[in-house]
């Protein structure tokens, strides 16, 4: 017994099939072997393009929209990584203690000049 009829009988048996002839899932194909062409496909004949199916140009017309779209969407969204964020914190914090010493430093100055002025 091949393989082929031993693993037919073990789906049919399986699955509740009467039928033991062949089926659409289990032919064994119309060609004998490979004829060395993609997807055994015989080239068209010279001067003539090969004609398109009906599913091919959906799927490239989907295809470059998925790609574009994409593109375009991953690129343009917003960055909200943590390392991004905490560098904004920090330089928030150096802004604010930059204006802190910059009050500081003009409150010394005026303090000095109205001791300065006592003084005279």
């Amino acid at each position: 017994m091949s393989f082929n009829s031993m693993l037919r009988q073990r789906l049919f048996a399986r699955f509740g099939s009467t039928h033991a002839g062949p089926s659409r899932w289990t032919t064994p194909g119309h060609q004998e072997k490979p004829n060395g062409y993609l997807f055994n496909r015989t080239p068209p004949p010279p001067g003539q393009s090969r004609k398109w199916e009906d599913w091919e140009l959906p799927c490239y017309i989907t295809s470059f929209l998925t790609v574009v779209i994409l593109g375009v969407g991953l690129n343009a969204k917003p960055d909200l990584t943590i390392e991004t964020w905490a560098h904004q914190k920090a330089l928030e914090r150096l802004q604010m203690e930059k204006s802190e010493s910059f009050y500081t430093c003009a409150v010394m100055l005026v303090t000095w000049e109205i001791h300065s002025y006592c003084l005279c």
